[in-house]
């Protein structure tokens, strides 16, 4: 297997998804899940992954579709496409699966990964993450990371307009 087919694998739909998460699950591995827009990937993408797939055997990321980040963030954005984003989720090593979803919040893609753990990044409380309740009733943790300072898409995008 080449190295790019290897990354392009990691890439499901949310009806290819389920399948290896039996798979995953068959050998006993914990699934933790997040979602976002990883619009333009940085410093504090990496570390956030990074402490959320040492939570657990497995890592899948729920990624906003374009038309969804539009909706969420304004007609500016996504700047980078649907496609750059997902492979470069994938590619990261931390990243067992990359799932795009259409819907402004990722609940559908929730209830279908059903994660033993559900992650999101430090502004969120516990209770105010979208699918918790669903985790919560299962016996799973929700939790909330803490964010690196400094580092956000928006910071990226005002320096780069020459806005800071």
């Amino acid at each position: 297997m080449t190295h790019f087919s290897y990354i392009q694998q990691k890439i499901k739909t949310p009806e290819t998804i389920a399948q290896v998460l039996a798979e995953w699950r068959a050998m006993g591995q914990r699934i933790v899940f997040t979602n976002g827009c990883f619009d333009l990937l940085h410093y504090g993408h990496l570390h956030y992954l990074a402490q959320a797939r040492d939570l657990a055997d497995r890592l899948v990321v729920g990624l906003n579709s374009a038309d969804s980040v539009r909706r969420l963030k304004g007609p500016h954005r996504p700047i980078n496409d649907e496609l750059t984003r997902t492979h470069l989720l994938a590619a990261l090593q931390m990243v067992d699966a990359v799932v795009v979803f259409e819907e402004d919040t990722p609940l559908e893609l929730i209830k279908i990964v059903q994660p033993e753990i559900l992650v999101k990044g430090g502004d969120w409380k516990p209770e105010q993450i979208v699918g918790s309740d669903l985790v919560l009733a299962r016996g799973g943790q929700v939790l909330s990371l803490p964010f690196v300072a400094g580092y956000s898409t928006t910071n990226i995008e005002q320096k780069i307009l020459g806005r800071c």
